[in-house]
């Protein structure tokens, strides 16, 4: 059994961002983790079935959820979407081993305790399965902002995808991979991405509320 009482004094930032994955934690020990980081602590907790990941986000991470955050509020705004915030609140269901901070989160239409769409950027692999976190936590939408293609075109795009439970998506815990969201049915995806691959964010901006215009 890990113990998790020196967790923050193993988690070195030499790199730029670090990623360290536990087994064998019990839903106790992830709770006093949470308690012993507090509600300012830097880093994003995950708890799956007894495994517990931790990750102290880059300055690419931030960047990249800020971002998203950024051009999904003037979508809301300008296109008159009711929507409620939940960023990076801390999920929790012991009932069925799942706990999660997401990176940006919001319920649409109506607030509710957990949130419709989680949002994640992902700059490094190995992580524990995100899909099936969320499943487990209720939430209809997941969004993946990460690199795809060759590392050296350092490209990244949009993964969606959609709760179905059915059995033929069991290999992605029961989500549909989708080209446009369901939630958000009139926001077009292509756009998104280019506005947020676009390195200047006023003029991403700009560019994302013109062509919403």
């Amino acid at each position: 059994m890990v113990l998790l009482n020196d967790v923050s004094n193993r988690l070195t930032l030499e790199d730029s961002e670090e990623r360290r994955v536990f087994s064998q934690v019990s839903w106790q020990q992830y709770e006093a983790l949470l308690a012993d980081l507090g509600e300012k602590s830097p880093y994003r907790v995950h708890f799956l079935a007894g495994d517990l990941e931790i990750v102290a986000p880059s300055r690419r991470h931030e960047s990249g959820k800020t971002r998203i955050g950024d051009l999904l509020l003037i979508y809301f705004l300008e296109t008159n979407t009711e929507y409620f915030p939940m960023g990076s609140t801390t999920l929790r269901r012991p009932e069925r081993q799942a706990g999660g901070e997401p990176d940006e989160s919001y319920c649409i239409g109506l607030d509710k305790e957990f949130p419709d769409l989680a949002i994640e950027v992902i700059v490094t692999s190995g992580s524990i399965n995100r899909l099936e976190l969320y499943r487990r936590l209720g939430v209809r939408e997941v969004w993946f902002w990460q690199s795809v293609g060759e590392a050296s075109r350092n490209e990244n795009r949009l993964a969606l995808y959609h709760r179905r439970e059915d059995a033929q998506f069991a290999a992605t815990a029961g989500y549909e991979a989708i080209a446009r969201s369901e939630l958000l049915p009139g926001l077009d995806i292509e756009l998104l991405t280019r506005c947020l691959q676009n390195p200047n964010p006023l003029a991403a901006a700009r560019a994302f509320r013109q062509g919403l215009q």
